[in-house]
């Protein structure tokens, strides 16, 4: 496809469909994709919480963890058949159902929330270096830290916080901004190496005692009252907690299954998401329970469960292995971080302005961005309540979704027209009016107000977890009366 000749234009070299020669992503791609997705101090924090802290039936957590993962499972094949069949990343195919003027300013918010989230990522990312730094310098001299230099603060961050985090940021760059080839050799070695951490946390805390750490992982699981018509709301909650924390990745799947292979690959890596929530789940709940066990030995520690990583290895005297956790946790923060905020946003960030970004310009932009948010999110932006804002505005990624799924499946029977998504001519397919599709933004406030009530009104808040859901079969069951011939 060449460049048009105007100086305006919708094509982007970095937007056009995939050529059939790169498409070479299969099951084992998507495996590392969706193992990335939950090997993060938070999918570890989550599914340890489930378990332990609210006090739930343990299968229920499991079979709720299984059924949250089949909705996800189902929602991503969805949204990943199109850009897979078509080799369009999502903010593209969203010109089908918004106009290509509705694509920009919708995928912009997009590209806003996965800075944002970003530079917040990034943030907490450096405090692990920062951990690495200073038991460096400990065991090199341990009065060292105590210099003046060390104990003074601009922006509540010191020399080493500041260091970290512009290391941690320019490197993300460097590497993010390389293109899709890097990127998926990023992804594969991460979630690889990050399985491999887990392998010697796990031993690490078997081998300490194997009958003592065998036996409190087995009393862990409780096996009465699983069929009890009182555990129906906790699986209910449990399968939304899991589906709301993939959910910001569904919207966006298209910008990576658009260099599968074919559709039965896409199929069969999804399914594998499954496959890494059991794993994952069973080296998380050992790594728990067995640091539990002999944590509460010491009387300080019999009243709370540890469920985050740098706090469970915060506690054991062996430098090694608090050394490699961290490792680890930098390198499965890092690649969550281009998964779930930065390629979304380049795409996003790039479709804004097709004609002046790229891949270099869209990453420099985030990147400074990125770090605006990371160095100011300790003393003032998490101190506003700036997260509410920005669950608002996530609040449309449902909406678009179903938006999206019901153009493409039920308006225009699976059909795109590659050219005309790319066109600027009045009478082109996608040009609506004026590039806007108004029964689809339309159809977009209307699920954005019923999925962003679970957030702003109190009465409604116990259905948050299944927001995006609301959200996305109410805009697109409306779009399909009001786009339906």
């Amino acid at each position: 496809m060449s460049q048009q000749k105007s100086k305006k234009t919708l094509i982007n070299w970095d937007l056009v469909s995939v050529n059939p020669n790169d498409k070479n992503w299969d099951w084992k791609d998507l495996f590392c994709f969706w193992g990335i997705n939950i090997q993060s101090i938070i999918g570890f924090s989550l599914i340890a919480s489930l378990y332990f802290i609210y006090d739930l039936n343990s299968f229920v957590v499991f079979f709720g963890t299984l059924l949250g993962s089949l909705l996800v499972y189902f929602f991503s094949n969805l949204i990943g058949k199109p850009s897979q069949n078509y080799g369009l990343p999502f903010v593209v195919l969203l010109r089908s159902s918004l106009g290509f003027n509705g694509s920009k300013l919708f995928g912009l918010f997009r590209c806003l929330v996965g800075i944002f989230m970003f530079g917040i990522q990034t943030y907490f990312l450096s405090k692990a270096v920062v951990y690495l730094i200073r038991i460096g310098i400990f065991s090199y001299n341990s009065e060292f830290l105590d210099q003046d230099i060390f104990l003074t603060f601009f922006l509540g961050l010191n020399i080493i916080d500041w260091f970290s985090i512009t290391l941690v940021i320019f490197v993300q760059g460097f590497l993010f901004s390389a293109g899709m080839i890097l990127n998926k050799k990023l992804i594969k070695f991460s979630a690889i190496a990050v399985y491999l951490g887990m392998i010697v946390f796990f031993f690490s805390i078997l081998l300490s005692d194997v009958k003592f750490t065998s036996n409190a992982f087995i009393k862990s699981f409780d096996y009465s009252n699983f069929i009890d018509k009182n555990n129906i709301a906790p699986l209910i909650t449990v399968t939304g907690t899991i589906f709301a924390y993939f959910s910001i990745i569904i919207l966006s799947f298209g910008d990576f299954s658009r260099y599968v292979k074919n559709e039965n690959e896409l199929k069969k890596g999804n399914l594998s998401l499954i496959l890494n929530l059991v794993i994952f789940s069973f080296f998380t709940l050992f790594i728990v329970t067995g640091a539990d066990a002999f944590l509460k030995q010491d009387p300080e520690n019999l009243n709370r469960i540890l469920t985050n990583p740098t706090d469970i290895i915060g506690k054991f005297d062996n430098l090694l292995i608090i050394n490699l956790v961290l490792i680890f946790i930098i390198i499965a923060s890092a690649s969550t971080n281009l998964i779930a905020n930065f390629i979304p946003s380049q795409y996003s960030l790039i479709n804004f302005s097709p004609s002046s970004l790229t891949l270099k310009s869209s990453s420099f932009i985030i990147v400074l961005m990125g770090f605006l948010v990371g160095i100011f999110w300790l003393t003032y932006l998490s101190q506003i309540g700036i997260l509410s804002f920005i669950d608002t505005f996530s609040a449309l990624f449902g909406p678009i979704f179903g938006i999206m799924i019901s153009d493409f499946y039920l308006i225009k029977n699976k059909n795109l027209v590659n050219k005309d998504i790319y066109s600027l001519e009045s009478n082109g397919e996608y040009y609506y009016s004026g590039g806007w599709h108004i029964k689809g933004v339309y159809s977009l406030i209307l699920g954005f107000i019923f999925s962003a009530s679970t957030i702003w009104n109190s009465n409604l808040m116990f259905m948050h977890s299944y927001s995006w859901i609301i959200g996305a079969f109410v805009a697109g069951f409306t779009y399909y009366l009001l786009a339906k011939k």
